[in-house]
Formats: structure tokens, C-alpha cells, sequence
């Protein structure tokens, strides 16, 4: 139990990473050489990971809260359907929002490390 609280910190870090390497893997196939900018996102997670520190994790939760925090009104919009949106938006509304939601916890995640223990 102990080795998983240790080693819990870093899962945040670890889903964004995997996420940008998705994303890359994804924009990659459809636009060639023009993806390589987006592995450029990734490198804060891994200074997080190599070289810890409190006021960029923090700074970072925050981002990503405010991020998710404006998808989730999206979505509440589209649901007391304020905007009409096309179909084609609501079916990747549909498909991306367990990603939404775990930005949302992993950001939130990542405040509570910063304000609960220095690494």
C-alpha cells in the first residue's frame, strides 16, 4: 500500500502524457511531419516527472481545470440545448467526453498534490 500512495503522484503526469501521445499517434497518421509541435505539450509533464516542482504543478492543475471546466459548460449547453450544434459535433461531443471528465479529475488531482505535499 505504501509503494501505490508513493507512486500515485505521478498518474496525472502519466494519462496527460498518454494523452498527447495519443493524440500525436492520431494527428500523425492523418498530417504527416506537421504533428511534431503537438509533442511539445508533453514536455511539462515530463519536467514534472524528472525534476518535480510545486508552483508549475500547480499552475498546470489550474490550466487544466479551467480547460475542463469550459467543456463541461459545452456540454451542459448542448444538453438544454442553448446552441444548436451540428451532428457531427455531438457525436465527438459524445466520444470525448469520458476524456473531458478525466482532464477534470487528473487536473484536480494535480492540485491536490501541489497543495498537500511538496515533493
Amino acid at each position: 500500500m505504501e509503494t501505490i500512495s508513493k507512486y500515485s503522484k505521478f498518474v496525472p503526469y502519466l494519462y496527460f502524457l498518454a494523452v498527447i501521445a495519443y493524440w500525436f499517434t492520431d494527428v500523425n497518421r492523418s498530417a504527416g511531419i506537421t504533428a511534431y509541435p503537438i509533442l511539445l505539450f508533453g514536455i511539462p509533464f515530463l519536467w514534472q516527472l524528472i525534476k518535480p516542482n510545486r508552483k508549475l504543478n500547480f499552475s498546470l492543475g489550474i490550466t487544466f481545470v479551467c480547460l475542463s471546466s469550459y467543456m463541461i459548460l459545452v456540454y451542459l449547453s448542448d444538453l438544454l440545448d442553448i446552441v444548436n450544434l451540428s451532428v457531427q459535433v455531438k457525436q465527438f461531443m459524445v466520444l470525448s467526453g469520458l476524456l473531458v471528465v478525466g482532464n477534470f479529475v487528473m487536473a484536480l488531482w494535480m492540485i491536490k498534490n501541489s497543495l498537500n505535499r511538496s515533493f
